[in-house]
């Protein structure tokens, strides 16, 4: 799949961009996550795109603890919050409407005094939200390879299956349609253990050729960090 993270050229090059010696580069992001499958995912990913620039990944409760706790949160940032640090909160659609709950996040940033990635003329923003349609496990149908390296006996033809070719739009629920297919392969008779999935799965994805849209627009996100450091307007 041919999209931001399209070949090892621009992996060189976002990585320098990243770690150059730039003036106003970013110095390390701050991600809120709603489960801990996410943040397994997350900590096996994020070395390989970041480079030196640090981050912390702070996990809640589920999606009603990220929202309940996120504009005490993001109120506390924004006392004291460095210049070169950002936020990027990741969070499952579920069944909530897309835009709405997009609408929801950006409303809790608007208030905290907090700018938002999401506003088009937004200079130096400080706070962007991307949601995972529907669920992390959305991304793994993206990617999988990956699931196939993680577990050898799993079906590689899964993504030629009409409902799984849009990993966004897996119907029935993706955790769901996952545990299935490895409970088949002869994985997780006891029901899918997330946290270990995660971290099997996640340290053999590739981002160049993950079909996820929802994984697609989180990486692209960070590609903008490092567009904006090499301008100068991070």
């Amino acid at each position: 799949m041919r999209d931001i993270w399209d070949s090892a050229t621009l992996w060189s090059t976002l990585a320098r961009q990243l770690t150059g010696d730039e003036e106003k580069m970013v110095s390390h992001i701050e991600f809120l996550v709603e489960e801990p499958s996410m943040e397994a995912a997350l900590n096996e990913l994020l070395p390989r795109l970041l480079g030196k620039i640090t981050f912390t990944i702070h996990c809640y409760q589920g999606k009603n603890g990220l929202l309940t706790y996120l504009p005490q949160r993001l109120r506390g940032y924004a006392a004291w919050l460095p210049d070169d640090w950002r936020i990027i909160v990741v969070i499952d659609r579920d069944d909530d409407d897309c835009l709405e709950l997009k609408h929801k996040l950006d409303n809790m940033v608007a208030t905290s005094g907090m700018r938002n990635k999401s506003t088009s003329l937004a200079k130096n923003w400080q706070v962007a939200s991307r949601l995972a349609i529907e669920e992390l496990e959305a991304w793994y149908f993206g990617d999988w390879s990956a699931v196939c390296a993680a577990y050898p006996r799993v079906t590689a033809s899964i993504p030629l299956r009409a409902r799984y070719r849009d990993p966004d739009a897996i119907a029935g629920g993706t955790w769901e349609a996952l545990e299935r297919i490895l409970q088949r392969a002869g994985y997780f008779h006891s029901g899918l253990r997330k946290i270990e999935a995660a971290r099997a799965i996640a340290v053999h994805w590739e981002p160049s050729r993950n079909t996820s849209h929802s994984f697609q627009t989180f990486c692209r996100c960070l590609h903008d960090i490092a567009e904006a450091s090499l301008h100068g307007a991070c």
